[in-house]
C-alpha cells in the first residue's frame, strides 16, 4: 500500500514535534540537535521520491520542500558547523575562552587555613551510602522514591552534600503528582550528621518539579516550554538556600566558537515546589548559589588553553599542558568556592607543573606555578602508607595546612566505610600523615613537615600565634611510633598544646614550671599544634628555619 505524501508529511511533522517534546532541542544558532533530526527524518522522502516513478505532479512540491529542508539542515549541522568551529581556524579563540589566566602569588593567601572540624572527609560515595541508610529507615519512602545525585554546597557556612527525593517511576509519579516529600542532607565534615528534611518553616516539602517527573512536571520540559526554547541549559543541580528552601539551579550557556566553545552566561533558578522561574546573570546570581561554572566547561577550556599554546600546528607538543584527571571544589579565604585542578605537561604521569583555581561563579582563574604531585600520585602515596590494610582512597581535596598546599584523603575499606584519614603534601607526595582520625593524621603530617632536612617549610612564625608562659603540666603519649608531648600553660589553661620532638629537641626535657615561648596555629580549637617551641630555661640552639 502506497502512503500518500500528505500522510508522510503529517508523520514528519508529528515526529518533529514529538522529538521536541522529548529531547528539548535548542532553537538557536550553533545548536545542531534539531537540524540533525530534520535531516534524518527527511531521508524517507528522498527514498520515496527517487524510488518511485508514479509520483503525482501535485505531490512533488511537498517532496521537494521537505527534501530541501533536510539538505539545508544537513549542510548546516555537518559542513557549516565543521567550517566555523574547526580549531585549525579558531585555535586562538579556543585558547582564550578561559579568559586571562593570572599567575597567583601565594596559595596560602587565596585559600584560607581551616580547623579540623571544617575539613571535608565525606565524599559523594560515602554520602550516597549514608543517604540510602537514612532512606532505609522509612520503608514507605523507599518504595515510592529514590535519592537523586548528591551535590556539595555551603549552607549557613557549613559544608553539606544535598540530594532530592525523586519519583522512582511513571506510576509513582502518577499517584503522587503533588511531589516527593523532601531531601537528604549529609555533612561533608561529620559522617554522623545525616538528616532527612521534610519540612521547612513548619510547612511540608513537596518537590513537584524535578528531573524524574513526567509531563510538564518534568523540570527540563517545564523550563523549556516557559520561554527557554532558545537557551542552552545544562548542569541541573539541586540546591537549597540558607533557610532550607529547595531549588533547581540550571546553568545557562552559549556557544562562543561556532558550534563549540561552551561558556556559562548565567543561571536559571527554579523553585522545586512552585515551579517559579527566575533568570539571573552571573553578577546578579543569589549568594547562596555556590557554583555557576560547570566542571566539564572549565576542564575543557583549561585543556584548550594548554593545547593551543603555540597554535594548531604544534605536533611536537612543545610547552603543551593538560589538566590532571578529576577536579575538586575548594573554598577560599573570601568564602567563595573554586574549582581546583593540577596542570601537567602532556605525556607526564605523576608530576604537575602547577595548579589552577577557578572561581565557580565568575570563572576568574589563577595559575600557581608550583611543581608537585598529581591527585592520583597522592592517592597512591596514601594507599601505600597503609598498604597492609588494603584500603582505597577517596579523591583528594586540597587544603591550606600551615601555608602548605595539602591533599586530604579518606581511606576506605571494601565496603566503603571510612577507616582512616591521610594528608599528603602537594609539593612532595612522600610527606604523608595517616591515622585513625583526622586530628591524629594532621598531627603526624605536621610532624613530617617540621622534620629536620625537609625542604618544605610551613608558614613563618610571623604568621602564627605566639604565647609566652609557664608550663602548668606536661605529659607524653606514643602514637604510631611517634612520641607526642602535651603541655598546659598557666596563662592559657583552656588550650592544650601538642608537638613531637621533631619540632624541638627541648620538648622531651621540658618540666612543669619552665618558662616557654610557643608558636602555634589553629587557635580556634582547644587542642592546638605547636609549630615552634623555645624553652627559655634551657637555651639550646635551635634550627631557626622551623
Amino acid at each position: 500500500m502506497k502512503l500518500s505524501v500528505y500522510v508522510l508529511a503529517f508523520i514528519y511533522l508529528i515526529a518533529i514535534l514529538g522529538y521536541s517534546y522529548i529531547s528539548f532541542p535548542v532553537l538557536n544558532y550553533g545548536f545542531s540537535e534539531l537540524p540533525v533530526i530534520l535531516m534524518f527524518f527527511s531521508i524517507p522522502f528522498f527514498g520515496v521520491y527517487f524510488g518511485q516513478t508514479s509520483i503525482k505532479s501535485k505531490e512533488k512540491p511537498i517532496f521537494k520542500v521537505i527534501m530541501g529542508i533536510g539538505a539545508v539542515a544537513g549542510f548546516y549541522a555537518i559542513v557549516w558547523a565543521g567550517i566555523v568551529s574547526w580549531s585549525l581556524f579558531r585555535a586562538d579563540d579556543y585558547r582564550n575562552l578561559i579568559g586571562d589566566l593570572k599567575v597567583g602569588e601565594s596559595f596560602a593567601s587565596e585559600v584560607a587555613p581551616v580547623s579540623t572540624e571544617n575539613i571535608r572527609i565525606v565524599d559523594e560515595q560515602v554520602a550516597q551510602r549514608l543517604g540510602d541508610k537514612v532512606m532505609g529507615e522509612k520503608p514507605s519512602l523507599g518504595s515510592q522514591t529514590y535519592l537523586g545525585e548528591f551535590h556539595i554546597q555551603k549552607v549557613n557556612d557549613k559544608l553539606y552534600w544535598v540530594a532530592p527525593l525523586l519519583h522512582s517511576g511513571f506510576l509513582k509519579w502518577l499517584t503522587n503528582k503533588e511531589g516527593t516529600p523532601g531531601y537528604v542532607m549529609v555533612s561533608a565534615t561529620n559522617e554522623r550528621d545525616v538528616k532527612l528534611v521534610q519540612e521547612v518553616g513548619g510547612k511540608q516539602i513537596n518537590l513537584k518539579y524535578q528531573t524524574a517527573a513526567f509531563g510538564f512536571d518534568n523540570l527540563h520540559r517545564h523550563v523549556y516550554f516557559n520561554g527557554y526554547m532558545t537557551k542552552g541549559l545544562t548542569d541541573f543541580t539541586f540546591e537549597i538556600d540558607d533557610e532550607g528552601n529547595p531549588f533547581w539551579v540550571l546553568t545557562q550557556y552559549a556557544k562562543k566558537i561556532g558550534f563549540f566553545g561552551l561558556d556559562a552566561t548565567g543561571v536559571v533558578v527554579v523553585n522545586a515546589q512552585t515551579g517559579e522561574i527566575q533568570n539571573y546573570s552571573i553578577e546578579e546570581a543569589p549568594t547562596w548559589i555556590d557554583r555557576i561554572q560547570p566542571e566539564d566547561f572549565i576542564e575543557t577550556q583549561l585543556d584548550d588553553w594548554g593545547e593551543f599554546v603555540h597554535g594548531y600546528f604544534n605536533f611536537s607538543n612543545k610547552d603543551k599542558l593538560t589538566t590532571t584527571p578529576g577536579m575538586s571544589l575548594v573554598y577560599g579565604e573570601d568564602n567563595r568556592s573554586y574549582w581546583y585542578t593540577g596542570l601537567t605537561s602532556v605525556g607526564a604521569d605523576e608530576g604537575t607543573v602547577g595548579f589552577v583555581l577557578v572561581d565557580t561563579r565568575t570563572k576568574e582563574a589563577k595559575w600557581y606555578r608550583q611543581t608537585g604531585a598529581t591527585e592520583r600520585a597522592a592517592q597512591h602515596s596514601a594507599e601505600g602508607k597503609v598498604q597492609e590494610k588494603g584500603y582505597y582512597s577517596s579523591f583528594p581535596i586540597t587544603y591550606n595546612i600551615n601555608g602548605v598546599p595539602t591533599y586530604v584523603i579518606s581511606l576506605k575499606d571494601k565496603s566503603g566505610l571510612i577507616k582512616m584519614m591521610a594528608l599528603v603534601s602537594v609539593q612532595d607526595y612522600t610527606i604523608v600523615g595517616a591515622a585513625d582520625n583526622l586530628q591524629e593524621a594532621l598531627r603526624e603530617y605536621k610532624s613530617s613537615l617540621n622534620s629536620v632536612g625537609n625542604s618544605i617549610r610551613p608558614t613563618s612564625e610571623s604568621q602564627l600565634n605566639e604565647i609566652k608562659g609557664r608550663v602548668l603540666r606536661v605529659a607524653k603519649d606514643v602514637n604510631g611510633g611517634t612520641t607526642f608531648y602535651y603541655l598546659l600553660l598557666k596563662n592559657k589553661p583552656n588550650k592544650l598544646f601538642v608537638a613531637s620532638s621533631s619540632v624541638s629537641q627541648e620538648l622531651p626535657i621540658t618540666q612543669a614550671g619552665d618558662s616557654v615561648t610557643v608558636f602555634y596555629d589553629e587557635a580556634m580549637q582547644s587542642v592546638v599544634d605547636i609549630m615552634s617551641f623555645d624553652n627559655l630555661e634551657i637555651g639550646l640552639e635551635k634550627d631557626k628555619t622551623k
